[in-house]
Order: structure tokens, then C-alpha cells, then sequence
């Protein structure tokens, strides 16, 4: 390795992140609903609406929540979850004859027969190739022509990506082992120097000896992160996790991410090329991987004022857990399925927190999309998080159908896109990583060190447009709560109307760049509670159907803890 300090320094930058103080102090847990008013320039103004919240009779709204799962014993999330009150838990029958076995809380499109269920998963691109790769094995390119060179162009296309993740990660294994033993090697010096007395940046570099030398940049690094080296022992600890981290990340590279032959398949059970047949997975919605589902439900709607850790947005809310996303890129016969499966339990609104650069089968989404759309469901996409103008490189889902019209694409009217916000507001009001657009994104909302619930009890801050996607659903959800007779069409018409306006110059994400504010969204704002609320009461309504559950027929989960 060339120049090791320089890979040393690198990977401390990358765990000094986890340590913080800005993530772990300062950010108060319910910034993203403050406003204004208070230091937090770009949050929604929730707060001051209940403030002064008119007196009435909401209605509980049912929110799907397709994700990675929800754990819907979590104090903070047991009262407000969905339940199926045709299903009788527990008796192994389907009770209200709709194909899904005891689904009294949602559905797992990603489990198996035995209640197991799909953690990790290829990517969509992967996934492509290993289907395609047979077909081309033999062929001579030069002799190709028309519509089966174009294809072939793509697989190879497909073949060079894939290729070269894979012998990315392995190069990057050897670099990371070589680093952990240099810098495992400096803090053992460093310690036996020290023995015992307290850390001395100066004492080290001026050693004449390089292992101790390397040990001052590395404590030096770390304490300019304004993070206190509390002992040798201590950054030995940090270092050996992250290194495992990152050994981990590449392993899970090269097993899985850009593995064509693995095949998560063979877990549900299912034959994935049949479309037409629905009825597979299981009832467990909680599983292993329910972190970031369980994120966004909070977010959603933990109930609120229960002296638990937090409140979500949407006081009036029944949450429908679906499970469709494993660690990798989700399914497009899963994700339609899952749509289709919250409409006809009563969803008003459904919260897509997930997306992938490929859709193989993006008719079968659009179908559901359009499921959705004559039944009046909202759908809240995040824009995802790579920085990128998604006008130029579309992530899918999108609002836009595959299918052609003479008059150009038909776009999916009920589908909000949402990108993410930082806390600072000014120039940097949006969030670094947050994919953008002006014609793909509709709105921005919070999406950097948002608090909320995660599995077994416990709380976390995460960051992403997965975040600031069910904010926007929790304002959807207090919208039809309210107001009821919105329909999906017009609760994002308001949303989109009642935006506070961003800085009209913001730092285009992953750039350095200052751009017009107006370039990264059709709306070019700030979703905005108070004014939402105040355009959706003069707004006469036009719903169709109305996905509600009456209050009095409400009865949240119980008895277990």
C-alpha cells in the first residue's frame, strides 16, 4: 500500500461520522417539527398546528407502510397499528377468504413458509445479468445487428459493472486488512510508549519512531472531529469495529449485492416469474431487518403525547405494516403486490420509502399504481439518495408509466416524490446526498437526524429521503384524518400549494455548486403543516372512495409487549 497514512486518516473520517457530537447532542428529537419560529428553518410546523388544533372528530387513517418491516409491539407504535378485524390471530386460517393467512396486522411479500424471511438481497442489475448471461455466452458480437446488438450492448454494459464491483470490493478487502494492521500495530506502540500515562500528541510525534508517529495522526485526526480520545484502549475499539464494518460491506459485495448466482428465491418459496398469482410470503412483518421500517412508521404515527419517546406526525392513524424491502434492491412483483394488498385493506395513504435504478417489470408497479389511483390512495415515494438530478437519471419507482401515449409519457397523479432537508436551512437547506429534480420531485421535508422509534423500545436518529418521505405521509394522513372528503388527487394538490418557499439559491447536493432552489423540485418548498392545513379546510372535496376507519371501530393491537 502506497502511503498508508493517507488510507489510515481516510478511514477514521469515515467512523468519526458515528461519534458526532452534532448527531448524538445537539439535534433535538423533534426538530422536523418545529418551524421558523424556532432554529430549525426547515422544519414543518406540526407542532404549532396541534397548538391550536380546531376542535372535530377525525377519522383514523390508514397508512401502508411498505418497507423492511415493523415491529408493531413497540410502546410507542402498538396502539396506533392497523388490525384486520376479519382475521382471527392465530388460527392458521384465512378467516376473510383473501389469500393471506392470519394477515391481522399486514403482510411479508418477502417471507417464507416457515416464517423465515429474505435479509439479504442481489441488486435489480445483478439480478438482470444472471437471467441475461446464458442467452449471450456464446455469441459473436460483430456479427450482431438492430435491436439484438442494442441488447447485447446492454448486458455487457450490465457484465462491466458487475465485474468491476466485484473486483473493487475484493481489492479493497486487501487494503483494508493491510490498513487495520499498520494502524492496529501504531496504537499497540502507542500504548506500550504511553504505559499507563495520559495521551501526549507531542510526546508521540517527536518519538523518532514512525508506529508512534502514525498513532499522533490518528489521535490528532480524531480529536480535530471534536471527539475526546478517551484512552489507547478505547480508539483500538472504535478502529476494530469500523474495520469490520467495512470488511463486512465488501463480503456482503461479493456474496450478495453482485453475486449473480445467488438467488434469494429459493427463501419464499415462490415462482417469481408467475405474476398473475399473489398468495405467497407470511404474517411475520417484524423479522430481523426492521429498523428502517419501523423509522418510518414512527415518524408516521407514534402515538402521541403517551409520555413515550416521541410523537408522530399524524395523530389519527392506523398503521398497516408491509414488508417488501430486504438489504439490496427490492422486487417489482413484490412492490405491486404490496400496493395492491394495502388498497384493498383500506389504505389512504402509502408510504414507498425505497427505490432501486432498474425495473424490469416497472408495468406490473404501474398497474398497481394505477390500482391505487381509481381507488383513491395517496402514494409518497422518497427520491432517494445519490445526489442525482433524477430527471436525467430516473429511479423506480416514478410517477411516470412505462407505456407511451401518442401525447407523450402519462404521469401517476397521485404520487408525491419527496426529497430531503437538512436542519440548518440558508443555502444548505438541502441535504447533501438528497436526489432532486424539477420535474421528478415534487416536494422537500426533513430528512437529516430524524428521531424516531426503532425495534424492541428503542429510538435512534437516522437520515435519508426514506425519512423526509414519511413526514409528507404523516401530513397526508392528518390531511384526510381531517378532512375527508379530499381526495388522494387533491391532499397532494394542497400539500404541493401550501409549501413555505426554500432560498431561492441552495447548494445543488453533491456539489459545491449554488443553483435556484426552483431547478430541484416542481414546487421548489418546504412542506408547511399550518398552511396545509388552513388551504385544505377552504378546498371543497372530491373523494371517490373513502379508505377511513371510523374512530369508534377502532381498536389498536394489545397483549403483547
Amino acid at each position: 500500500m502506497n502511503n498508508p497514512t493517507k488510507y489510515i486518516l481516510s478511514a477514521l473520517f469515515g467512523f468519526l461520522i458515528l461519534f458526532s457530537p452534532l448527531a448524538a447532542q445537539e439535534v433535538f428529537e423533534k426538530w422536523y417539527q418545529l418551524g421558523p419560529e424556532s432554529e430549525f428553518p426547515t422544519g414543518i410546523r406540526s407542532e404549532e398546528w396541534y397548538a391550536s388544533a380546531p376542535a372535530g372528530k377525525p377519522k383514523t387513517i390508514i397508512v401502508a407502510v411498505l418497507d423492511s418491516g415493523v415491529d408493531i409491539y413497540h410502546p410507542d407504535l402498538r396502539d396506533n397499528i392497523w388490525i384486520n378485524r376479519d382475521e382471527i390471530p392465530g388460527n392458521k386460517i384465512d378467516d376473510d377468504q383473501n389469500g393471506f393467512v392470519d394477515d391481522v396486522s399486514g403482510w411479508n411479500f418477502i417471507g417464507g413458509p416457515d416464517g423465515t424471511s429474505v435479509i439479504k438481497e442481489s441488486l435489480e442489475v445483478t439480478r438482470e445479468y444472471s437471467k441475461e448471461r446464458e442467452k449471450w455466452k456464446v455469441v459473436d458480437p460483430a456479427k450482431l445487428k438492430g435491436k439484438e446488438k442494442k441488447e447485447y450492448e446492454a448486458f455487457a454494459e450490465k457484465k462491466v459493472l458487475i465485474e468491476t464491483k466485484r473486483e473493487n470490493a475484493a481489492l479493497q478487502n486487501s487494503q483494508v486488512l493491510e490498513m487495520q494492521e499498520v494502524v492496529m500495530s501504531a496504537l499497540a506502540a502507542a500504548k506500550t510508549e504511553l504505559n499507563g500515562d495520559s495521551i501526549d500528541i507531542t510526546r508521540l510525534e517527536n518519538s523518532g519512531n514512525e508506529q508512534l508517529q502514525i498513532a499522533a495522526r490518528i489521535i490528532q485526526s480524531v480529536e480535530e472531529q471534536g471527539v475526546a480520545v478517551e484512552s489507547i484502549d478505547w480508539l483500538v475499539e472504535v478502529a476494530t469495529a469500523q474495520f469490520k464494518e467495512q470488511l463486512q460491506a465488501n463480503d456482503e459485495i461479493l456474496q450478495y449485492a453482485y453475486n449473480p448466482d445467488y438467488n434469494s428465491r429459493t427463501i419464499v418459496g415462490d415462482n417469481y416469474t408467475d405474476f398473475e398469482n399473489p398468495h405467497y410470503g407470511n404474517n411475520e412483518i417484524k423479522g430481523t431487518f426492521s429498523t428502517h421500517g419501523t423509522h418510518v412508521a414512527g415518524i408516521i404515527g407514534a402515538v402521541r403525547d403517551n409520555g413515550e419517546g416521541m410523537n408522530g406526525i399524524a395523530d389519527h392513524v392506523a398503521i398497516m405494516g408491509v414488508k417488501i424491502i430486504p438489504d439490496g434492491d427490492e422486487r417489482d412483483k413484490d412492490v405491486a403486490n404490496a400496493i395492491r394488498y394495502a388498497v384493498d385493506n383500506g389504505a389512504s395513504v402509502i408510504n414507498m420509502s425505497f427505490g432501486k435504478g432498474y425495473s424490469p417489470e416497472k408495468y406490473l408497479v404501474d398497474d398497481a399504481m394505477k390500482y391505487a389511483a381509481k381507488h383513491d390512495v395517496l402514494l409518497v415515494l422518497g427520491a432517494g439518495n445519490e445526489s442525482t438530478d433524477i430527471d436525467a437519471d430516473p429511479k423506480y419507482p416514478n410517477d411516470t408509466y412505462a407505456k407511451k401515449k401518442l401525447l407523450g409519457p402519462k404521469r401517476a397523479k397521485n404520487m408525491l416524490s419527496v426529497g430531503a432537508l437538512s436542519p440548518d436551512g440558508g443555502e444548505l437547506a438541502i441535504a447533501e446526498f438528497s436526489n432532486y429534480g424539477k420535474s421528478e420531485v415534487d416536494v422537500f421535508a426533513p430528512g437529516v437526524f430524524i428521531y424516531s422509534t426503532t425495534p424492541d423500545s428503542t429510538y435512534e436518529y437516522l437520515s435519508g429521503t426514506s425519512m423526509a418521505s414519511p413526514v409528507v405521509s404523516g401530513v397526508a394522513a392528518l390531511i384526510r384524518s381531517r378532512y375527508p372528503d379530499l381526495s388522494a388527487v387533491q391532499v397532494k394538490d394542497v400539500i404541493m400549494k401550501s409549501v413555505r418557499k426554500l432560498p431561492a439559491s441552495v447548494t445543488q447536493p453533491g456539489t459545491f455548486d449554488t443553483v435556484p432552489s426552483s431547478d430541484l423540485s416542481i414546487s421548489g418548498g418546504i412542506v408547511d403543516v399550518v398552511t396545509a392545513m388552513k388551504l385544505a379546510s377552504t378546498t371543497k372535496g372530491k373523494a371517490k372512495k373513502k379508505n377511513r376507519v371510523a374512530e369508534s371501530e377502532y381498536v389498536p393491537v394489545v397483549g403483547k409487549t
